[in-house]
Parts: C-alpha cells; sequence; structure tokens
C-alpha cells in the first residue's frame, strides 16, 4: 500500500484534491492532501519556501508514512522535491504534476523574465502576496465553468516569499525515482531543467490531454496515473 502526500500548487489548498483523494483510497491506498503554510485554512501563517519543505516532511513523520508517493502540482514541485531528498527510505516515488522543479540555488521567479523582477513589484502591491487571477487565466486548460469557478473561490493569494527564496538541494533530483506527468494544453512545451532530468533512467514522462489543473479536469485520469506511478518499483524508475 502506497501513502500519498498530495500538494496542490499556488493559491490552492488540500481541498483541490477532493475528487481524487476518493479513487485512490477506494484502490486501497493512504492519501493524505496537504494544505501549505500561509494558505486556505492555513492563510495568515508566515511561511517561506523552506517552511513548505518542512510542511511536506512534516506531514510524513507526523503519521509515519512508509512507502510514500510525493505528489507536488505546479509551484509546489520545487518544495516537494527538496523534500523528497530529505524522507530518505521513507520515499517510494515523487510525482511531478506539470510542475516546476527544484535548482539548487535558485528560486521560483528565477526563471521569470527579468530574473523575477515583475513579480517582486506585483508582490509589493500585493502586500507580499501573488494575488489571485481572474477567471479568464484558466481559459484553454479543458475546464468547465463551473470548475473555475470552483478552483476562484477556494484560491488564496499565495505568499511572495516562498516563490523568492532559493531552493536547497543536497544531491541530483536525477537520482530519485520519478514521474513527470505534462499536460498538453494549452501547448506548453517542457522547461529545459526538466528535458534534462528526463534523461535519466529513473525518470518517466506521462502526458495527460488536459491543461495545467488536471485535478478538477480530468481527476479519474489522474488517480490511475498516480496508481500507476506507485506500482513502479523505485529501482527500476
Amino acid at each position: 500500500m502506497a501513502e500519498f502526500v498530495l500538494v496542490p500548487g499556488a493559491r490552492l489548498g488540500a481541498w483541490a484534491w477532493a475528487d481524487v483523494v476518493p479513487q485512490l483510497r477506494a484502490a486501497g491506498h493512504g492519501a493524505h492532501p496537504l494544505t501549505l503554510s500561509g494558505l486556505a485554512e492555513k492563510r495568515g501563517v508566515p511561511a517561506g519556501q523552506q517552511t513548505h519543505v518542512r510542511d511536506i516532511i512534516d506531514e510524513v513523520e507526523r503519521q509515519d508514512l512508509r512507502d510514500v508517493v510525493l505528489v507536488g502540482h505546479s509551484y509546489s514541485g520545487i518544495p516537494v522535491g527538496q523534500a523528497a531528498e530529505r524522507i530518505g527510505d521513507r520515499l517510494a516515488r515523487v510525482v511531478f504534476l506539470d510542475s516546476s522543479v527544484p535548482v539548487d540555488g535558485e528560486a521560483f521567479v528565477s526563471a521569470w523574465p527579468d530574473d523575477g523582477a515583475a513579480m517582486a513589484a506585483l508582490f509589493a502591491a500585493n502586500g507580499g502576496f501573488w494575488p489571485v487571477p481572474p477567471a479568464t487565466h484558466f481559459a484553454g486548460h479543458g475546464l468547465t465553468d463551473e470548475q473555475i469557478a470552483r478552483i476562484v473561490a477556494g484560491a488564496t493569494p499565495h505568499p511572495g516569499a516562498t516563490l523568492t527564496e532559493p531552493a536547497s538541494l543536497a544531491g541530483s533530483l536525477g537520482e530519485l525515482p520519478a514521474t513527470y506527468v505534462h499536460c498538453l494544453l494549452p501547448g506548453d512545451e517542457l522547461d529545459d531543467d526538466v528535458r534534462e532530468l528526463l534523461t535519466s533512467e529513473r525518470w518517466r514522462l506521462v502526458t495527460m490531454e488536459t491543461g495545467h489543473w488536471p485535478m478538477f479536469s480530468q481527476p479519474r485520469e489522474l488517480a490511475g496515473i498516480l496508481l500507476d506511478a506507485a506500482e513502479r518499483h523505485p529501482l527500476i524508475g
């Protein structure tokens, strides 16, 4: 039995996994959706990126989880990747769900134009947070109007410090048993960092014919991919 620790992307909370969790549990696995500090029901809790890394590790250790499949969506691939190498033999596999990946010494905003200067200005204008975007931001991702309304209603501003704080890795992510799930709408290409990691024998690429929020648009298909990832022996990749 695998223990899935499900970490949502920027602005989202554990609630984002509501349509995926029942399917994982029905298959006989544990499923632990996690809200990171400063978001959803934890809004107001100060948080930097390493706070989020610690949130993930604490969840694993608090529940004494073994055979852990860490799942990081979007932004959360960065803290999940760092946590994955720190939980040792508790890790079975890490799944990066259409996500960023951590690069030692670099922040989430490092990949943005002007090394994140515009993002920093946006955070400053919004009290240190990345604001929730309008509904139009989610167009073209295979979401219904109802699903978009659900995301916008549940989302909370994201702590900017988690996006500007650099990642810290002890080793290479390519050494971890990993699955990268690439969502093909609206046609974004894989980042160069991800392409390089996928050359590792321990990494596997899976694609989905949907947009960036598959836990809403295709929860059943996503659950199937996660279950398949859990069945793969970590030494085979």
